[in-house]
């Protein structure tokens, strides 16, 4: 089996947004990034959940990147809503995450991880680490919207948190493509969050596809 996930994003400005993209990889994507935006923490303002659910899909796991300043709250409403991986900024939650994360998992979450900003000393989740379940680092220096460019440094900075906690699963998000994925397996990521290079393909399966590949053969 391989180490690598490809997770489709989706910046949803509503509800149905969220289930066409659903639609769209449900037959070959394992999970669905909702990238969850305030306004606040971050620049724009996305879908928020109010009750409603997100259609069950076999097979299909609901994967929430909480780009706010309330993640606890938005956490807990995402998780009513059928997220089952919930990722929390480590710059919101702060010396609150263990107790963050501890009330996530009560009410459902499978997995429960920290945001990390490209700005972020990476010192700072040092006494988190044994909390996260996965660590999700940004290789776009801005956030918020899919098609930013490329931080060429973030390899490196992957290399750096792989180095300093080698068996912590790393998550990347940010202008992944055929072209950096490469580099970022090579360096320790695991999971690619793939937004523009997959909304934007002619032939999604054949991408991802591709994406996979891509990766693989670089740790090879």
């Amino acid at each position: 089996m391989s180490v690598i996930e490809i997770i489709p994003t989706v910046v949803p400005s509503s509800l149905a947004d969220i289930e066409a993209v659903a639609d769209r990889v449900s037959s070959f994507a394992h999970t669905l990034h909702i990238d969850i935006a305030d306004g606040t923490f971050a620049p724009n303002t996305t879908w928020m959940p109010h009750g409603e659910q997100f259609t069950t899909r076999p097979g299909l796991l609901y994967e929430v990147h909480l780009m706010v300043a309330l993640p606890k709250e938005i956490g807990l409403a995402c998780i009513a809503a059928g997220a089952r991986r919930v990722i929390g900024h480590i710059e919101a939650m702060q010396e609150n995450t263990p107790e963050i994360f501890d009330a996530w998992k009560r009410a459902g979450a499978a997995e429960v991880g920290a945001g990390l900003l490209f700005p972020t000393p990476l010192d700072v989740l040092d006494p988190y680490v044994d909390s996260c379940d996965v660590v999700q680092m940004m290789a776009i220096k801005e956030i918020g919207v899919q098609g930013l460019p490329f931080a060429p440094e973030a390899p490196a900075r992957v290399a750096q948190l792989h180095q300093r906690h080698p068996k912590l699963l790393l998550s990347v998000d940010g202008s992944v493509n055929e072209t950096t994925i490469g580099d970022l397996a090579r360096a320790g990521a695991q999971r690619f969050c793939a937004g523009s290079v997959l909304s934007k393909s002619p032939n999604p399966l054949a991408t991802y596809t591709s994406l996979i590949a891509h990766a693989e053969s670089a740790l090879q």
